[in-house]
């Protein structure tokens, strides 16, 4: 075989190889596409809660710590631009401790809570784009469970009584999204998200006292997932 027909041939095999790959890639976010993913979500509730009601130590409020837990996120494309998506996962595990007046008082409970959500996205650039940035818009329904107050709790709350309980109604909050997907090929992609929903909810004692708690926490998701 000549020079120049070897020149040809690879040629002709470069070309197709590119146009193998374009052509994976530019189905891997199009209209019609169910998208699965599954990762780890990690939620960090900001700021502290209001002051305790009366009877209390004055400014009396709680913080609450972060937890992470294994999620799965299911979407559909509507259009190449348009998507709607739910995200659904495990039980968050989240520990209370003192703040303001009760600084350094410790653990004061944990409560268990589940944030199903659901999303409307939009992504930027072209279906056949690997990285794909995109904005969404949600609803997230905060569902609270297995609340345990601890005798640090009962002590300052009602010392010498009985331990005292709490529960923690349960509310909708608004999420918005930020994210990018990054496409290995026409199938497999990674996601990384950044969610923060504004939700406040009400705290309320076994003891008659009750406290607004403005959790808005952050939420950081990344997750791998396969096209349908």
């Amino acid at each position: 075989m000549s020079n120049s027909m070897k020149y040809t041939t690879l040629k002709v095999l470069a070309i197709g190889a590119v146009a193998l790959c374009a052509s994976a890639a530019a189905s891997a976010q199009t209209a019609g596409s169910w998208l699965v993913a599954a990762g780890y979500n990690n939620i960090a509730p900001q700021g502290t809660s209001d002051a305790l009601s009366a009877p209390s130590i004055v400014n009396s409020t709680t913080k609450v710590g972060s937890d992470g837990q294994p999620i799965l996120n299911i979407a559909y494309m509507f259009t190449d631009n348009i998507s709607a998506e739910i995200g659904l996962g495990t039980m968050y595990t989240h520990d209370l401790y003192g703040a303001g007046a009760l600084q350094g008082a410790g653990k004061l409970g944990s409560v268990k809570q589940l944030p199903p959500t659901a999303w409307v996205q939009y992504r930027f650039l072209e279906a056949n784009a690997p990285f794909r940035p995109y904005v969404g818009l949600g609803a997230t329904y905060a569902i609270f469970r297995d609340e345990q107050g601890s005798g640090t709790l009962t002590a300052i709350s009602n010392p010498g009584g009985p331990p005292t309980t709490f529960t923690v109604d349960n509310k909708w909050g608004v999420s918005p999204q930020i994210g990018v997907t990054w496409a290995f090929n026409g199938k497999w992609f990674a996601d990384l998200s950044v969610t923060k929903t504004y939700i406040t909810t009400t705290v309320h004692l076994s003891t008659g006292q009750s406290a607004d708690a403005p959790l808005n926490p952050i939420a950081t998701a990344i997750s791998v997932g396969y096209r349908f």
